[in-house]
């Protein structure tokens, strides 16, 4: 035996059970630190995120500005197609009422047209009259009288004032589709040659007073004080009178009792 074997120091060391044990424990534990240190890391590698520009906004973005365009186009169609219907109704109205202008005016003029064949046929007829007038610049001045006719009628001066039945009142006018009363007055009488004043003042003074009891058919009737009248129109029997009216009315046949005149003269 070595003399050293007794030394304490120098002996060496035995391993126990539980001293073997810890040592493969701790082995152990650096490797599965070691492992998990490794994993970490690679997880950490796995989950660190590829760098990618996407351009969602700007995608997002385009799509919404397809969108409210293609809803713009669509309410823009709707929009349009509702015009031209409502224009194609207004046409398709306009053309009715123009179709049943065309038709009143046609029958207008048929109307107007037989009135002045009757006034021609009328005049045709005196033509070889000669029978006396009365004086018509009785009582009135030189510059309100009316010539007295060559040969006249007074179905022909009611027939014309007829035919003008339903055209617009118009101050100042003077036909064919639009009167004022003196106008209205004035070209009845015409078509039978007497030429009466413009106005209705003037009108009032021509011819022979009539007293309103004794009224007859072709007089005419006037509004007013003689010589300052502001209306007339033509006696056409039955208690009516015809006349250009308002712009309301137009011309129209009248009750004389609804609105009595102030008096009557007699050009015929």
């Amino acid at each position: 035996m070595s003399h050293t074997a007794q030394i304490r120091s120098h002996r060496k060391p035995r391993r126990t059970a539980q001293t073997t044990m810890a040592m493969r424990a701790g082995v152990a534990g650096g490797v599965l630190s070691t492992l998990a240190v490794a994993g970490a890391s690679g997880s950490a590698n796995a989950a660190e995120p590829v760098t990618q520009t996407l351009e969602l906004p700007t995608l997002t973005a385009d799509l919404a500005a397809q969108v409210a365009q293609s809803a713009d186009a669509t309410q823009q169609a709707a929009a349009n197609y509702q015009l031209r219907a409502e224009r194609d109704a207004a046409a398709a109205e306009a053309a009715k009422e123009a179709k049943a202008d065309l038709a009143e005016a046609k029958k207008k003029a048929a109307a107007k047209k037989k009135a002045a064949e009757d006034a021609r046929k009328a005049a045709a007829e005196r033509a070889a009259r000669t029978a006396d007038r009365p004086d018509l610049t009785a009582g009135a001045s030189t510059a309100t009288t009316a010539s007295a006719p060559a040969s006249g009628s007074v179905a022909t001066v009611i027939a014309f004032l007829k035919a003008q039945v339903g055209d617009a009142y118009v101050m100042g006018a003077t036909g064919p589709n639009a009167w004022d009363c003196s106008s209205l007055v004035q070209a009845a009488f015409k078509q039978v040659g007497v030429d009466l004043p413009r106005v209705s003042q003037a009108q009032s003074t021509v011819g022979t007073d009539i007293p309103l009891s004794q009224v007859q058919v072709g007089d005419i009737l006037y509004w007013g004080g003689k010589g300052s009248a502001y209306h007339t129109g033509v006696y056409i029997g039955n208690g009516q009178y015809l006349d250009a009216a308002n712009p309301s009315k137009g011309v129209v046949i009248q009750d004389l009792s609804g609105y009595p005149a102030s008096g009557a003269v007699r050009v015929l």
